[in-house]
């Protein structure tokens, strides 16, 4: 399996126009926005999936945690061929695939069902252990987390079991924009570094910084990726 080439026609310049075909109240534009990049970086250069075979046991795994803004996920998803364009403008209509929070049983390349925060980073941990178990060893599992998430309980219980149990196979994209409640002293980073992860901040919107830090894969830890975006705007 190869990583997904961009559909005839589609390519990063196209991401933002795809999106303005997703229209409603409910598109939490900020939230999409600050993980485009992020996104188009990992379906571009790092995972290996085939929109053909969505369900190939040895595809990489991506779940957005961060599931209450997926415009720009969904427009990755259409650009890289697992969506019909078409699609785009009937988003959040009773019968559409693309509800404003991605739903792993109607959309094909969704993963979970999101947009509860909190529940990502847990679940893709589970993913991971399941894929030890399966003997599994070269699929990667990619978590996006926002930085606000980070506030939620559970993410701190699974840093720290992913950490201990050497889960390599585990990435963690953290898409920074300034909006958590409560903070991180020592930033973001250090927090996992000191569980026991790789972790790298870098600018969320240099395409090569983004690749060379999810390029840094270690057999024995996790991976966190620290991407720093423009503050979200109140």
């Amino acid at each position: 399996m190869t990583i997904t080439a961009p559909r005839a026609g589609f390519g990063y310049a196209d991401l933002r126009p795809l999106m303005s075909e997703l229209t409603g109240d409910e598109k939490h534009s900020a939230a999409a926005t600050s993980t485009l990049d992020v996104l188009w970086v990992l379906y571009d250069q790092i995972l290996s999936v085939d929109p053909r075979r969505p369900d190939d046991p040895d595809r990489d795994r991506f779940l957005l945690s961060k599931g209450h803004g997926p415009m720009a996920f969904y427009a990755v998803l259409t650009a890289k061929g697992f969506l019909d364009p078409a699609e785009l403008a009937r988003f959040g209509e009773f019968d559409s695939r693309l509800g404003f929070h991605p739903d792993r049983v109607l959309a094909p390349g969704v993963e979970i069902g999101s947009g509860s925060l909190g529940h990502g980073l847990p679940l893709g941990l589970g993913v991971a252990l399941g894929l030890r178990a399966q003997g599994r060893t070269r699929p990667r599992v990619v978590v996006l987390v926002g930085d606000a998430e980070l506030d939620e309980g559970s993410n701190h219980e699974a840093i720290q079991v992913a950490g201990r149990w050497g889960l390599g196979q585990l990435t963690t994209v953290v898409v920074d924009n300034s909006s958590s409640s409560t903070g991180w002293p020592g930033g973001i980073a250090d927090r996992f570094a000191r569980e026991g992860w790789a972790a790298h901040p870098v600018d969320g919107r240099d395409h090569a910084a983004l690749r060379e830090a999810l390029a840094d894969t270690h057999h024995d830890r996790p991976l966190a990726v620290v991407a720093q975006v423009e503050p979200k705007e109140l």
